[in-house]
C-alpha cells in the first residue's frame, strides 16, 4: 500500500491551518512513517501536482489522503478521522470528529 498526503499552500504562501493540524496529529502519534509521499496543492501555482490530484479525484478540500492498494485499487480520504480509523487503525475522539465536521461545514451551528 502507498499513502500520499496532499496538503495545500494558500495564496499567501502559508500551509492551510487544517493541513498543519493534521500533520501535527500524525507527528504526535508517531504515524508520519506511514505516509509514503507528501504532495503540495499550491494555490499560487494552478498546475501544481496537488491541485492536479484534487481535480483528478474530485476533492475540494485539503488535506486529503490517496491510498493506492496492492490490488491496484485506489481510495481517497478527504477526512482525516476516517483515514485514521480505516487505514491507520487509530481511534479518534468524538471531539476530533465534531471538530472535523465543523471545519468542513462552518455554516453548521451546533448547540
Amino acid at each position: 500500500m502507498k499513502i500520499t498526503l496532499v496538503k495545500k499552500i494558500n495564496k499567501d504562501g502559508n500551509f492551510c491551518r487544517k493541513c498543519v493540524n493534521v500533520v501535527e496529529k500524525l507527528e504526535k502519534k508517531g504515524l508520519m512513517g506511514h505516509i509514503d509521499q507528501i504532495v503540495v496543492a499550491d494555490e499560487r501555482e494552478p498546475s501544481s501536482e496537488g491541485l492536479d490530484l484534487a481535480i483528478k479525484h474530485g476533492v475540494e478540500a485539503a488535506p486529503f489522503f490517496i491510498v493506492d492498494h496492492e490490488d491496484g485499487s485506489t481510495q481517497v480520504y478527504s477526512t482525516y478521522v476516517r483515514f485514521f480509523k480505516e487505514i491507520l487503525n487509530q481511534k479518534t475522539s468524538e471531539r476530533e470528529e465534531v471538530s472535523e465536521i465543523m471545519d468542513r461545514y462552518p455554516e453548521l451551528d451546533f448547540i
